[in-house]
């Protein structure tokens, strides 16, 4: 199986203005994230998918770029404009904000698409933080290990630690973290775009759940690895100390 790992990047993020150019130890953020995704054996090629001239351009020194149309409102739509001109079987979405993206999750990832039509991946949450954060979205897997469900709400709700505190709820069950990573078989990805908006979709803003909507199977690989992205400028320093 061809696979390619495809790198969406805008320029225009409402947070962060520039992000995939801004330097962190001496190199563009996006150059980090390729240089992470080429140690990745299972991957083909790594190529980012982009719609600004000034990414295009800095880019192309040292990976393959794509310019894809302006109005693509995902992600996935702007990797599918690509993969759709691209010979492969396969394709793994990694996020272009993450310096420090490991290559074993982008392998265990791809490597769940030889039984799937489309994977991700989750770690445990071990921060209490984390567990009533709606920025960190969980998942809850059923026992063949694909996705039931993805919620910015608390899942499950453990009903005999409800009035426990944060810790004693997650020591009674293992919550999983989401991380943004997907894979997908192509022909799945293309079919996927070209679906509508769930109402659960709508309701979460969880684009992976028009997959679940519609029938499309997530196999969930679960792995020891905590993100670590760069939303906005303050991030950097934290992200550049790690790699320093």
């Amino acid at each position: 199986m061809k696979i390619v790992g495809i790198i969406p990047a805008r320029f225009a993020s409402t947070r962060f203005p520039g992000k995939p150019l801004h330097l962190i130890a001496g190199k563009p953020l996006i150059q980090h994230v390729v240089e992470q995704c080429q140690k990745a054996k299972s991957l083909a090629e790594v190529i980012v998918a982009t719609d600004d001239t000034r990414i295009w351009e800095a880019v192309q020194n040292f990976c393959r770029v794509e310019m894809t149309q302006p109005e693509h409102p995902s992600g996935s739509d702007r990797i599918a404009e690509v993969a759709e001109r691209c010979h492969c079987d396969a394709v793994v979405n990694i996020q272009g904000d993450e310096p420090l993206i490991v290559p074993a999750v982008i392998e265990a990832v791809a490597g769940a698409l030889a039984g799937a039509e489309m994977s991700t991946a989750a770690t445990a949450i071990r921060q209490v933080e984390e567990l009533d954060n709606p920025n960190v979205v969980k998942v809850v897997v059923n026992a063949a290990g694909h996705a039931l469900y993805f919620s910015r709400r608390t899942i499950p709700y453990v009903r005999e630690a409800a009035s426990s505190s944060v810790s004693e709820q997650l020591a009674a069950f293992p919550f999983l973290k989401h991380l943004g990573i997907y894979g997908y078989r192509r022909e799945t990805l293309l079919r996927l775009v070209k679906y509508p908006v769930s109402p659960l979709e709508n309701a979460e803003k969880l684009e992976q759940l028009r997959a679940l909507a519609h029938g499309i199977a997530i196999a969930v690989v679960t792995v020891d690895y905590n993100s670590i992205g760069v939303d906005v400028p303050d991030d950097v320093a934290r992200v550049e100390a790690l790699l320093l």
